[in-house]
């Protein structure tokens, strides 16, 4: 007579799809597969390129000298006391890890349909692995932007707070990317079912942009339009994120534990939401 108790195993693979997905113990024992594909992402990226890595620092530098030929010279919007490179560059850092990780994320069906299908492995990895190799792109931008900034420091009259709220970027960041994270796995699900959402997530993301504080600060706005403004989740993230460096923004405790709680609910719905679907969406991908 066999014993059951001499059967082990440490994962049982069934045809049911669960609302919770992998467990943390699971996601943990595929920790190597991650650090593998963050690897591969970052430097695939940059394969067959001349400049490879450098490109991290060529986008957002260009990209601020253009906000500052179009917005500071010619549309005249006013960055207040704080030098108009360094408020162009602070946005547009985090909006780059914003972009990247939520455009990157909401298509992972479709651009890994011939993995999900082959072998087994906790879904999530992929988006986690995603959402790394953005974070190692932001953390070499923000280096840049820590020289730019101990340069105005020193060799300008210009100075900000003290250092000390620096130690806020972490929360912003870890926002930022729970917000990214949570609307890209919502709209991962969309863009496997229909082909079309991809469209509207570009469409999407260039609208969110003009709502969202990266190339103005939130009191450029007019009192008319501003709660439209404010009633992005990411303003006050955009603002605190500023704030904590450059000592200039525009942010309460409700509007960042709005920010906060929206977030939150949203990543939870999303998470219930990709775990539930995702094993029915490899089927019509």
């Amino acid at each position: 007579m066999h014993d059951s108790n001499q059967s082990k195993w440490d994962w049982e693979i069934t045809a049911k799809s669960s609302w919770w997905g992998a467990s943390p113990r699971e996601l943990w024992a595929y920790r190597f597969l991650l650090g593998g594909l963050v690897r591969s992402d970052f430097l695939r990226g940059y394969q067959q390129t001349v400049l490879g890595p450098l490109w991290l620092l060529l986008q957002p530098i260009m990209t601020t000298i253009t906000y500052l030929l179009v917005f500071g010279k010619m549309v005249g919007i006013s960055t207040g006391t704080v030098p108009p490179a360094l408020f162009y560059l602070a946005g547009i850092v985090l909006w780059n890890l914003f972009n990247d990780a939520f455009t990157g994320t909401s298509s992972i069906f479709r651009d890994n349909a011939h993995l999900f299908s082959k072998v087994y492995f906790p879904r999530l990895v992929i988006p986690f692995a995603q959402l790394s190799s953005h974070l190692i792109s932001f953390a070499i931008q923000s280096l840049f932007l820590l020289v730019l900034l101990i340069y105005y420091r020193l060799f300008t009259s210009w100075d900000s707070h003290t250092l000390f709220w620096l130690l806020l970027i972490p929360l912003v960041v870890g926002l930022v990317c729970a917000q990214s994270l949570a609307l890209g796995l919502l709209f991962s699900v969309l863009t496997g079912k229909y082909r079309d959402v991809k469209f509207i997530v570009g469409l999407g993301v260039r609208l969110l942009m003009f709502l969202t504080p990266v190339i103005y600060p939130v009191q450029y706005v007019t009192e008319k339009w501003r709660w439209l403004v404010q009633l992005n989740p990411l303003t006050p993230l955009f603002e605190l994120f500023r704030w904590a460096i450059l000592g200039q923004g525009i942010v309460t405790i409700s509007q960042l534990l709005y920010s906060t709680s929206f977030t939150l609910i949203l990543l939870l719905a999303s998470l219930l939401t990709f775990n539930k679907q995702g094993d029915k969406i490899i089927d019509v991908v």
